[in-house]
């Protein structure tokens, strides 16, 4: 079982295998903590969440996705 992430951090990388991304992401404590939004984390480099303001890194290579 992957370790599970607080809802509390501001800041989280993420790379083209959490894409597409949204928040909040599954392997989160309170992962029902808002409704799920998906953010275009792959068009900047960089998103922030409208609901609980964490900001989502896009690192690492990006290839193609759906």
């Amino acid at each position: 079982m992957a370790e599970q992430k607080e809802n509390t951090e501001r800041y989280i990388e993420v790379t083209q295998h959490d894409l597409p991304l949204h928040c909040p992401m599954p392997d989160m404590k309170a992962w029902n903590s808002h409704p799920r939004v998906y953010l275009p984390v792959h068009k900047t480099g960089e998103a922030l969440c409208p609901y609980c303001g964490t900001k989502y890194k896009l690192v690492g290579p990006v290839g193609h996705h759906h």
